[in-house]
């Protein structure tokens, strides 16, 4: 039976045991019982101002950690093409490899709400082939939405998918699997011409239903002002402090992507250095003949 999470409140389960939604508790609230988040959970956190907190996964190990940590969103991103897969763009990861991903992160995480990328040419060609796939990766991953990037030529995917019960989260700004088209990874929207075009494409992807909308690499005014402008969330990565939450990449922001340093990451950790070190000191244990120890031994 897949754990997509249920969008009330509160409900009972088979057990008769109680089982309550909503946002986390402070980390200290060790006996709280544990809130599941949902795409209400989401819009009613934009409602009470409440910054919304969202990373990527694409693993059970960072998954768990993630969802331990209180995330609010773990996106499973297209960004695993480049991540896990050493592409350099979103664009040559497939259908069944997002599944796969998603299915292994949905299956650990229990109170973050699983959000999957649908990868290029998923949603793209039709509307009857943007719902069909959409449905597999709910179906088959047990996450509970998916995103989509693009404006005006995906809404009515958006609406249909809305109206059959699938959540949708839009991506505006910089969408990278449009890359080709842009010609690089510049900022967008410093245009007016531009900017006026995201601002109306917030607007549409609401009124068809979508649930909160990423926005990539866009001017902190811009940002604000389509944040100010539609009732659900804005999560901003590169679009300034406007937003109602921020995501990033989880490999980018604890240092394991070292080459990679935009502007808009910031490093909490350097982990790549630790690691490094960890695998020196171990092959240098091993080759001086001090791994394993008795104790270490069977």
């Amino acid at each position: 039976m897949s754990k997509t999470k249920v969008d009330t409140h509160r409900e009972s389960s088979e057990s008769g045991k109680e089982i309550e939604f909503g946002t986390h508790g402070s980390a200290g609230a060790a006996t709280q019982k544990p809130k599941a988040i949902t795409t209400r959970t989401i819009s009613e956190m934009k409602r009470k101002g409440q910054k919304i907190a969202a990373l990527t996964a694409y693993d059970a190990i960072t998954a768990r950690i993630l969802d331990e940590a209180g995330l609010d969103i773990i996106l499973v991103g297209d960004s695993l093409s480049n991540v896990f897969q050493g592409n350099d763009t979103t664009i040559p990861v497939t259908l069944e490899e997002m599944i796969y991903h998603a299915k292994i992160v949905a299956r650990v995480v229990k109170h973050a709400l699983v959000v999957v990328d649908m990868p290029f040419m998923s949603f793209q060609v039709d509307v009857k082939e943007a719902i069909r796939n959409a449905g597999r990766i709910l179906k088959e991953t047990g996450a509970s939405a998916v995103k989509l990037e693009g404006g005006k030529p995906i809404v009515e995917s958006v609406r249909r998918m809305t109206e059959i019960g699938i959540p949708v989260m839009g991506h505006l700004g910089l969408t990278p699997q449009s890359i080709n088209k842009f010609g690089g990874y510049k900022p967008r929207g410093e245009e007016k011409e531009e900017a006026t075009g995201i601002l109306k494409d917030a607007k549409l992807l609401e009124d068809a239903g979508a649930f909160s909308i990423v926005l990539e690499k866009i001017p902190s005014q811009l940002a604000s002002s389509v944040t100010k402008s539609v009732g659900i969330p804005t999560i901003g990565i590169g679009a300034g402090p406007g937003c109602d939450g921020q995501v990033l990449v989880y490999a980018d922001m604890v240092g394991l992507t070292q080459e990679f340093k935009p502007r808009f990451v910031r490093h909490y950790a350097n982990v790549a250095e630790e690691m490094r070190k960890a695998f020196l000191n171990y092959a240098d244990d091993v080759r001086k003949g001090k791994f394993p120890t008795k104790e270490e031994s069977y």
